[in-house]
């Protein structure tokens, strides 16, 4: 039976936002990030990152450098004793029209098609109005979190677009709020505070 995944952004919600990171050494997690992986690994909700990634496209660095970059990212989670389930990126302009590009939902049905997932019963969570909308446009929904750009994505939002239980400090309060909504409880789980 297919699983339910909690689709992650990268920048500004795992890793701390440093404009168009280009080197491994430009990813840092964020406070919290490493716990809330960990939360969905032992919740069986799988973890899988969704992130656009123009700067390839715009030629500030290359595929290579993104893959030492996903590489660093794996590492640190795998320090915190969490692991992804799956990432996805799209390299392209924003001009490009391409569905890979949030809020396109082209990486959410890919992931869904390779890692058998069932996007009805997936979220997504992330620091931009453009997560919310791939969640909402490809899954069952979409979270914000403050970090990154989320503090000035929640005051830029028209009003009523943003329910009060759509937007969370982090992406562990985010995760926590997330599985306790799908009835997971945290008694069939070791306590996991953040970092």
């Amino acid at each position: 039976m297919s699983r339910p995944a909690c689709f992650l952004d990268r920048d500004g919600t795992l890793t701390e936002e440093r404009g168009y990171a280009a080197t491994a050494a430009d990813v840092v997690l964020l406070p919290g990030a490493g716990a809330a992986v960990r939360l969905l690994n032992r919740s069986g909700m799988a973890a899988v990152v969704i992130s656009n990634q123009s700067g390839v496209g715009r030629g500030f660095f290359t595929l290579e450098d993104v893959a030492a970059q996903h590489e660093q990212l794996r590492q640190l989670l795998a320090a915190e004793d969490a692991r992804l389930d799956g990432i996805y990126f799209c390299p392209h302009l924003p001009e490009a029209g391409c569905d890979c590009r949030k809020p396109g939902t082209a990486l959410l049905v890919q992931a869904a098609r390779e890692l058998d997932l069932d996007l009805g019963r997936s979220w997504m969570v992330g620091d931009r109005e453009e997560d919310v909308a791939t969640g909402e446009r490809g899954a069952a929904g979409g979270l914000l979190v403050l970090t990154g750009y989320g503090d000035d994505t929640r005051r830029q939002a028209p009003a009523g677009r943003l329910a009060p239980g759509q937007v969370f400090a982090d992406v562990f309060a985010a995760v926590t709020h997330l599985l306790a909504g799908l009835g997971i409880s945290s008694d069939i789980m070791p306590p996991v505070r953040p970092h």
